[in-house]
């Protein structure tokens, strides 16, 4: 009986043991070297290299970046998990010396101060009706650009898209934001798509003092310095904003801007958002880079696939004659009706994903995801680009194909994690429906009030498609194109 006894014992404790080891199974991925861990893999294109690991190691990867435990997520069903599971952000040094100690939407850890600044933006800044508030303004910028546009047309002259595109990008944002629009010079010297664009960059740019902390004060890449100098440009230009608002009186029935709006809250002590100085300087940035970059990459990134498309092109062009005319330009109240346009704009963000890599989360605590282990203060890297272009999800994925989505629900809203262009979940941005109006708008105008050909002759399929990775991923080389007017109303 006795050798019975210690047989069921020590076949129950063998049983526990397997168990709590599978418990423990930590997901598959590169063993790394010693400090460095896998940071060495990763160069100017982090998500294709992590694209490529995963292609060995599968849909959820551990690896090590310093001394920092990372999972690469690279799969809609693993997607859909951590998204649901994960809320907060890690620490953050791009967000220490470049984002007020972290205090924007995007970068602030999960609790009771993201809850209540994602609260205001989405309720006092962002709502249907603030967004509907600033559409007389929207169209009248637009039509500024078509007019810019048609002399360009009548010379005959080539138009840098993109930078037309910034542009307007820029003096949407600044006066939704701001109230007025700011000239270029005025946010230091090489002008607001420059600096954002260098924030993007340096915001995603894989830093040794995230991995590796205790060499961080050295700053062995230089970064911390450019930080540091973009940080003051910006904090510089919000000062004189803020103080300019304060001084100035408002008229009554003047639709307040958004920092209208949060300077409202200073000082309340009975409101729930608290917010001071820092605070708004911060959510300033979110907006700012969140509706102008954002924006922008999505709109040159479609009229680029148009132009290197020429056959959906007519197919946009045609659905705008039948639901527009050719007597008028696109008005907001026409774009629910324009479906083909709608696949395009899709199939464009699905190939050329606004951010490439999603902000990373942040394990809080040890925890199981599926059948794997994450342990505590792992970060959660979700590869939107990789998830975006999964052969196995998506048929032919590398080719532009906006028929993919007629006659299926998939839109770009991340409830469809085979779509997650904007994230999903409780870190979703939560100025989507501004940026898809925004986005939606300006492509119908240009495509329906011009047609465009490349520049010396140069065929579609010569078009230069190279991306510039940053924490949204714009074209390498601007977009260059001639424009001829093709409407031919009254009142066009």
């Amino acid at each position: 009986m006795i050798w019975i006894a210690v047989f069921v014992v020590s076949l129950t404790y063998l049983c526990l043991w397997r168990s709590k080891k599978k418990e423990k199974r930590l997901p598959p991925g590169p063993k790394g070297l010693p400090i460095l861990g896998s940071l060495h893999k990763l160069g100017p294109n982090p998500h294709l290299d992590l694209y490529q690991l995963a292609q060995k190691y599968g849909p959820v990867m551990y690896l090590r970046l310093g001394v920092v435990p990372t999972v690469v997520v690279s799969s809609p069903e693993a997607a859909e998990l951590f998204l649901k599971t994960h809320a907060s952000r890690p620490p953050h040094e791009a967000g220490k010396y470049i984002l007020w100690e972290q205090r924007n939407l995007g970068f602030s850890k999960y609790g009771s101060y993201w809850r209540n600044m994602r609260k205001m933006c989405t309720l006092e800044l962002l709502s249907q009706t603030k967004i509907n508030s600033f559409q007389p303004m929207r169209e009248e910028e637009l039509d500024l650009l078509i007019k810019r546009l048609r002399e360009a047309a009548n010379d005959g002259d080539v138009v840098d898209v993109s930078a037309k595109v910034a542009t307007l990008s820029a003096d949407m944002s600044c006066r939704m934001i701001f109230g007025k629009k700011y000239m270029d010079k005025e946010l230091g010297q090489k002008g607001f798509k420059a600096e954002v664009q260098e924030l993007m960059h340096l915001v995603a740019i894989p830093n040794l003092s995230d991995y590796i902390p205790y060499i961080g004060k050295l700053d062995l890449q230089g970064l911390i310095k450019r930080m540091k100098a973009v940080h003051k440009i910006f904090d510089d230009f919000f000062d004189k904003i803020i103080d300019d608002h304060i001084q100035s009186e408002k008229g009554e029935g003047k639709v307040k801007d958004f920092l209208d709006v949060m300077l409202s809250f200073i000082g309340m002590e009975e409101s729930e958002y608290r917010v001071e100085r820092p605070n708004i300087k911060a959510i300033l940035l979110d907006m700012l880079i969140g509706s102008m970059d954002t924006s922008a990459t999505a709109i040159e990134w479609t009229i680029s696939e148009l132009l290197k498309n020429p056959r959906a092109m007519k197919k946009v062009q045609m659905e705008l004659e039948t639901v527009v005319g050719m007597k008028r330009k696109v008005e907001e109240s026409d774009l629910d009706k324009l479906e083909y346009l709608d696949m395009v704009i899709k199939e464009s963000m699905r190939i050329h994903p606004v951010a490439p890599l999603l902000i990373p989360h942040y394990s809080r605590e040890d925890c199981m995801v599926g059948d794997f282990f994450i342990p505590k203060d792992s970060r959660i890297i979700i590869n939107s680009w990789a998830i975006m272009r999964n052969p196995s999800v998506w048929y032919e994925a590398e080719k532009f194909w906006p028929e993919r989505f007629d006659g299926n629900n998939v839109d770009v809203r991340g409830h469809d994690f085979r779509l997650i262009p904007f994230g999903s979940g409780r870190r979703a941005c939560p100025g989507l429906q501004l940026g898809l109006t925004i986005v939606r708008q300006t492509i119908a105008q240009l495509v329906h009030c011009f047609d465009w050909k490349l520049p010396n002759d140069m065929l579609p399929a010569d078009l230069d498609m190279t991306e510039e990775f940053g924490l949204t991923m714009p074209r390498a080389n601007h977009l260059l194109a001639i424009p001829s007017y093709r409407l031919h109303g009254e009142n066009d």
